[in-house]
């Protein structure tokens, strides 16, 4: 077991430090959707997640970001996936709606997963994602204070297309993966002589975590996110959540240097979590009075077959 980590951990180093290199080529950036309770909504990151569960799961994902600040961002996800057959293949959907300001962004995203066993209870997962995306911009609804011709017309549904990839590994108790969910770096506004700068950059994601059993009662699960993206602030999320009872989960996380964030989470069944986090800035836009930080809610349920013996709800 231990030599078959440790080469999935080296093939991991040696991915990273290739999409390090390779992202140094552009200098504008677009962010993804950001999510505090990403362990949660793996899939939407990593294609090479969908499957992994087991079992057909899907979920539902509403984020409020900066509370109070005049056309901040909205997210909205569904995603649903499922392992195929019994050959490894899994299929997933994924629908992610951002809003901000006058911009409306829609993404309809089909995963697919093969996995392989590297041991008894060892998965690796290779992932391919294919996007079709949506622009609104609304110019119109702007101040505008400028005559700049190239914003008097409203952008309605432009439509580009895009590809993905990651790869996934885990056991029952270690995950970690490598993935960059939007490879083709896409133009949006406007083409021609003056293009706008507005350009979707390659987003690279780093996951992992691992899950300790305390005791009989209390599952321990530290995990870190790394987002890297040319042109942004390398974004490192690192969040303790703790399971207590199988039911209730209680966390916290810090994003550096950008906020810290509460965590509370409950199985109603071994089927249906809810999850819930609060988010407060760090930064200067945290300490303006109409900020009053962001809010995440999550609903997700796994259609677990009654039959034979039911385990416990895995812990990402």
């Amino acid at each position: 077991m231990i030599p078959n980590l440790i080469t999935t951990a080296r093939q991991f180093g040696v991915m990273l430090a290739l999409l390090l290199v390779a992202s140094i080529q552009n200098a504008i950036a677009q962010q993804d959707s950001q999510y505090t309770q990403y362990m949660y909504n793996t899939v939407s990151v990593n294609p090479a997640y969908a499957g992994s569960r087991g079992h057909v799961s899907t979920a539902l994902l509403h984020r409020s970001q900066w509370v109070g600040l005049d056309g901040a961002p909205t997210t909205q996800t569904f995603n649903l996936h499922s392992p195929i057959g019994y050959r490894g293949v899994g299929l997933g959907l994924s629908i992610v709606n951002d809003k901000i300001g006058p911009t409306s962004e829609t993404y309809f995203d089909i995963d697919f997963s093969y996995t392989v066993y590297t041991s008894t209870e060892g998965r690796l997962s290779f992932g391919l994602k294919g996007s079709g995306h949506l622009l609104d911009v609304r110019f119109s609804e702007l101040n505008q204070y400028t005559s700049d011709a190239s914003l008097q017309n409203d952008i309605e549904n432009k439509f580009s297309p895009n590809i993905g990839a990651g790869v996934y590994y885990h056991n029952e108790r270690f995950y970690a993966g490598l993935s960059v969910p939007r490879i083709l770096q896409t133009l949006h506004f406007k083409d021609g002589p003056d293009p706008s700068t507005a350009k979707e950059q390659m987003n690279f994601y780093l996951i992992t975590g691992y899950v300790w059993d305390l005791n009989d009662n209390v599952k321990f699960k530290p995990a870190l996110l790394t987002k890297l993206v040319t042109g942004a602030p390398l974004q490192v999320d690192v969040s303790a959540n703790f399971m207590f009872s199988e039911k209730f989960i209680l966390g916290a996380a810090y994003r550096w240097d950008a906020a810290f964030s509460g965590m509370v989470g409950f199985n109603i069944s071994k089927k249906f979590l809810i999850g819930l986090a609060y988010d407060r800035e760090v930064t200067e836009l945290g300490a303006a009075i109409y900020n009053s930080g962001s809010f995440e809610a999550i609903l997700r349920y796994d259609f677990i077959s009654t039959k034979g013996n039911l385990k416990s709800p895995r812990f990402f």
